[in-house]
């Protein structure tokens, strides 16, 4: 009985990391900040930019004055009921390293608004970007302290919940002194260092020199980067261990997934790049990401749907005295070549955004080969993974089988694992279709 209740906890555990988001933060973010403030008589916006690798890639060279104009005409302003035009007056650019050897960009610009004769009821909008993911800020006052120290560094506590704040209300009013335009950074605090933590598999690709060890090496590194990815939230661990004990699944049929979990996620990195490169105009790539986590969500809802009513037609067939026939139903309703493609599919559909950083970063180096074949790697690594937690499934799932007991609870334990993998199905379905659009 101890050993039921350890193995139904274990499962409850893995079905955990299911719901949990994407970083927010991560290689496909468009931050922004505005700061208002006044300045003798007239009002001025400071206004930060702050581009991920990816869409620093998709942006190729950035022209400041054009980028200037652009945002001015995205920050909408509104002082005492009309709207108030914002000229861009100065701007400073910086491109600090990013992930795999590709740039970040960091902006910044002066946007010099009217002058205020008087206490004055501002209404501020940022609309530019709307439909990116990343950390939007508005602060009002010169002397009011960024959370993010204006986009330079991020407070990890959050990470998973990033400000959203675009647009604000205020009641200003001209101050003494002369008017002066807000101080742009340079230097090192352009280059915003605390943005950037470049991850072990993203550095592979712009090593130097690629020797035969170097690549023999990078290759091991990019398999251990791929399993460890695995271990983190999602990935389809908790749906191959429930499918793989609900179905009495076998270690060929693990195998099988983990080669189904590496074809697919590496088909994935190579579309998600192709869309990058040649769609972007159409298609944004962090767009795809909530409709894949639906696809992923519906794939397995039905897949623990369809074992679930196997187990359901066992379970009758036991109560109306059948049990004779148990075998052959267990071989009749089997794991099918479309369900375990199914559930491969499911595990390895989300492309990880540091493979997608890995493969433009070797486009963007000449080394397009090298990179292919460390994403095949990575994605191996992740396979074997989920390959092993499948086989410790397989064989515990065996060994609690050979148990002298039985019991009724005994009994449900296939049908509560498709219960899991239902629930799981769920959860992803609800956490993607808030970010669906």
């Amino acid at each position: 009985m101890k050993r039921l209740i350890f193995l139904l906890v274990a499962l409850a555990a893995l079905a955990v990391p299911v719901a949990a988001s994407a970083h927010p933060l991560g290689n496909f973010t468009v931050n922004r900040f505005s700061r208002l403030e006044v300045s003798g008589p007239r009002l001025y916006v400071l206004y930060v930019l702050d581009l991920a690798e990816i869409p620093t890639f998709q942006a190729g060279k950035i022209d400041a004055r054009a980028y200037a104009r652009r945002i001015a005409r995205g920050a909408e302003l509104t002082v005492n009921g009309r709207p108030a035009r914002l000229v861009p007056e100065a701007t400073a650019l910086a491109h600090p390293p990013g992930a795999g050897g590709l740039r970040t960009t960091r902006l910044e610009l002066v946007l010099r608004g009217p002058r205020l004769d008087g206490p004055s009821e501002i209404h501020y909008v940022d609309t530019n970007y709307a439909d990116r993911i990343g950390w939007k800020e508005i602060l009002v006052g010169r002397d009011t302290r960024s959370t993010s120290d204006e986009l330079r560094a991020y407070p990890k506590d959050l990470l998973q919940s990033p400000l959203d704040v675009s647009s604000v209300d205020a009641n200003l009013g001209p101050r003494t002194g002369a008017d002066a335009l807000p101080a742009l950074s340079h230097g090192r605090s352009l280059q915003a260092p605390d943005r950037i933590a470049d991850s072990g598999f993203a550095r592979l690709v712009g090593r130097d020199h690629l020797g035969a060890w170097v690549v023999l090496a990078s290759l091991a590194a990019a398999l251990f980067w791929g399993a460890a990815h695995a271990l983190g939230p999602g990935h389809g661990k908790t749906i191959v261990t429930a499918y793989l004990v609900g179905q009495r699944g076998t270690p060929r049929h693990a195998a099988l997934l983990g080669l189904i979990v590496t074809v697919t996620h590496t088909i994935g990195v190579f579309a998600l790049g192709l869309v990058t490169l040649l769609l972007s105009r159409f298609v944004v790539p962090d767009h795809l990401y909530p409709w894949l986590n639906l696809v992923s969500g519906v794939l397995v809802v039905g897949i623990g749907g369809s074992v679930f009513a196997t187990r359901w037609r066992h379970s009758r067939a036991h109560r109306h005295g059948h049990a004779h026939h148990h075998h052959h139903h267990d071989h009749e309703d089997g794991i099918s070549a479309r369900s375990l493609l199914a559930v491969g599919v499911s595990g390895g559909l989300l492309p990880c955004p540091s493979a997608l950083v890995v493969l433009l970063a070797a486009i963007s180096l000449h080394r397009i080969a090298f990179g292919l074949v460390l994403i095949v790697a990575f994605s191996a690594g992740l396979a074997l993974t989920i390959t092993g937690i499948g086989l410790v499934a397989v064989l515990a799932n065996r060994a609690f089988g050979r148990l002298s007991f039985e019991g009724r609870l005994v009994g449900l334990l296939p049908a509560v694992s498709a219960l899991v993998i239902v629930i799981a199905g769920l959860a992803m379905t609800v956490h993607a279709l808030p970010k669906v659009r």
